[in-house]
């Protein structure tokens, strides 16, 4: 089962790394590492989801542990069941973007806490690979529990729909789990909606579920424009992350998302703390300050945001993979939540999105450039070497900040790639700054 056990989930092809019966050895590892008596599951549209969560299932009720089965659900509804109801934690059935032959498992204990390599995934691995089961003094019973209703409910609690306008939006939930709550969630709001690929289909027949990739947000641009609309909104296969698109049909970048969803946020908690990715630009902590937050810079990685928003309380986080985190959604991402948040942002302002993003665009930046390097901890030292006489920190690969430029080296967690981001204060330095490190770094790809 090499390479299914990933920093942050459980993710494999069907069925040759991961099948029923590999799953229900994986849900028993699971229920005995957290020594759990009661856990929730829920599963996306995938074609083999419903076998592989019966598999999943199964190994956790001969640990002897009781089951919730919430039906299909996003990675969020999931959260929500979990953080909501009395229970230990649970799992959502599901591989996000990836590709349809693809499945896996997105895990967490008590209160909607992630499970990350260090803190589970890797454990559950070893009991796995070891052949270990656990088998209870009773078979765990399974029990089903409707989750939808309550979850729409608590998305719209996020708004004061009092001073909603009468938007136009475009949303594209990509064939994926957006589909099942974002529809009931948008017609409660009483918006103009043009729907893009709302229909449920795990084989993602329109394009790859990621709106991160500009190549995905083509249709949904160019009907914002057609329709006139307020923005674009752009959902992934199990709808935790999401991409916006402002009233001109340009792509807003999740950075700066973060620092308007900060911005909207801090009006119900002011002085309370938002957390950022390192990737992020100046423009974002310049932004929670002056909105009247207090900044916490943090590494890349939804297991790490969490946990430092819940050690400092914050009221919400993001990150330039499009995840959003909200304190009142037990600190846990969720793209819905993020698209009410816009929304009453633009009702509550009067503003369009392109003028309310103006203000940040202050800086020029890479986006993320991948790069092949065997020796990613030598090349990393090698640049924090070079570049001294600047401030260093290692908070997440090698970060040095200059008065008018920075950048962020960092490794993959499963290739031989190193990452980089650089930011600087003018176009013409950014063009020099990336060419040197280009130069130093080496191939593209």
């Amino acid at each position: 089962m090499a390479g299914i056990f990933k920093a942050y989930d459980i993710r494999g092809t069907v069925p040759d790394q991961l099948d029923p019966a590999k799953a229900e050895h994986i849900g028993n590892a699971f229920a005995s590492f957290l020594g759990a008596r009661r856990l929730v599951v829920g599963h996306d549209m995938r074609t083999h989801s419903p076998e592989i969560r019966d598999g999943v299932m199964r190994g956790i009720q001969r640990a002897g542990c009781d089951v919730i089965d919430i039906g299909l659900a996003s990675t969020p509804m999931t959260y929500f069941a979990i953080g909501s109801l009395e229970c230990d934690g649970g799992l959502c059935v599901t591989a996000s973007h990836n590709p349809a032959q693809y499945n896996g498992f997105k895990l967490c204990r008590e209160k909607a806490i992630p499970l990350s390599e260090v803190t589970g995934i890797g454990d559950i691995e070893k009991l796995v690979d070891a052949g270990t089961w656990k088998d209870g003094e009773r078979k765990g019973e399974r029990t089903e529990e409707a989750v939808l209703d309550r979850y729409v409910e608590h998305v719209l609690s996020f708004i004061d729909r009092k001073q909603m306008r009468p938007l136009k939006i475009v949303i594209d939930t990509a064939n994926g789990m957006g589909g099942v709550a974002v529809p009931r969630i948008v017609e409660a709001l009483g918006l103009e909606v043009t729907p893009l690929f709302f229909e449920l289909d795990g084989q993602f027949p329109n394009h790859e579920a990621n709106p991160i990739k500009e190549e995905n947000l083509v249709d949904l641009k160019r009907l914002v424009r057609e329709r006139g609309a307020d923005l674009g909104v752009s959902f992934d296969g199990d709808a935790d992350r999401v991409g916006f698109v402002d009233e001109q049909g340009t792509t807003v970048p999740c950075d700066l998302m973060t620092a308007l969803l900060a911005q909207e946020r801090l009006q119900h908690a002011p002085g309370a703390a938002v957390v950022y990715d390192l990737r992020s630009s100046w423009a974002v902590a310049e932004a929670i300050a002056e909105a009247g937050g207090r900044p916490v810079r943090d590494r890349v990685g939804h297991s790490f945001m969490k946990a430092t928003l819940r050690k400092e309380n914050g009221i919400c986080g993001g990150e330039l993979s499009g995840h959003y985190y909200f304190r009142e959604n037990y600190f846990a991402d969720s793209a819905a939540v993020a698209m009410v948040t816009v929304l009453g942002l633009l009702s509550r302002t009067g503003q369009t999105l392109s003028d309310l993003v103006a203000p940040l665009r202050r800086y020029h930046a890479t986006g993320e450039i991948n790069f092949e390097v065997e020796d990613k901890a030598g090349m990393m030292k090698s640049l924090a070497e070079r570049f001294a006489d600047g401030q260093v920190d290692h908070l997440d690969g090698v970060t040095v900040q200059f008065d008018d430029w920075w950048f962020n080296v960092r490794p993959s967690n499963t290739e031989p790639l190193l990452r980089l981001n650089l930011e600087a204060r003018s176009a013409d330095l950014l063009v020099a700054r990336r060419a040197e490190l280009v130069g130093l770094i080496g191939q593209q790809v």
